[in-house]
């Protein structure tokens, strides 16, 4: 566990602190790594399919969805990165400390667990995610106090975690049912610690675009 965790812990350090340099260095280096990242989770999610043995029709749909789901999440997120890159990179970190946390929580405190679809995560584990979801937020928001653009009641900020953090472990899920059924364990290998990129971002390429239509609302 160990291992594990430390791989997980630098490979999501040195992961964190790209997104964060490449955002405070340049815009347009932010935005192109975004982009790359849509396509990298686009040909995984096309290996993902191939291992499924659907029709091809439905295989050709599921191929084509995803990637109009994943242009849309990039043209979302590109906008709320021109409005305030700062708040960005806040709601951003949920989605760290979301998986951070249920990793850690999960691992240590193990008990029951959450589904069948994917059964590594635990009652535990997802109650981590949200602990640590608050905890990432509210650190990075109030560093960044005095550079957001946007603005919102205390009310708000309250539940903004909780939220992301729904979506995030949701879309995790997701990932997890299309992966068991295609019958790997990871997505690939290019992430020590996490496996493919997909396996890294899978609940922060869902919760971040539907988080800022849910924050838009107020």
């Amino acid at each position: 566990m160990r291992s594990e965790l430390f791989k997980r812990f630098t490979s999501s350090l040195f992961l964190m602190s790209l997104i964060f340099l490449s955002a405070l260095i340049n815009d347009y280096i932010f935005l192109s790594l975004l982009f790359i990242v849509v396509i990298f989770s686009w040909v995984e999610w096309i290996k993902i399919i191939e291992k499924i043995k659907f029709k091809k029709i439905y295989s050709i749909i599921h191929i084509i969805l995803f990637l109009i789901y994943l242009l849309m999440a990039f043209v979302i997120c590109f906008n709320v990165f021109v409005i305030d890159k700062y708040f960005f990179l806040s709601i951003l970190m949920i989605c760290v400390f979301s998986d951070v946390g249920g990793y850690i929580f999960g691992k240590t405190f193990k008990g029951k667990k959450l589904t069948k679809i994917s059964p590594n995560k635990t009652i535990s584990g997802s109650i981590g995610s949200f602990i640590l979801s608050y905890i990432g937020f509210f650190l990075i928001y109030l560093y960044f106090s005095d550079l957001l653009f946007v603005r919102l009641q205390i009310e708000v900020l309250v539940f903004i975690p909780f939220f992301i953090s729904l979506i995030c472990q949701s879309g995790d899920l997701f990932i997890s049912y299309y992966k068991r059924k295609a019958k790997i364990k990871n997505t690939g290998n290019l992430i020590p610690g996490h496996g493919g990129l997909l396996d890294r971002i899978d609940g922060s390429i869902f919760a971040l675009p539907i988080g800022f239509i849910i924050i838009s609302l107020f």
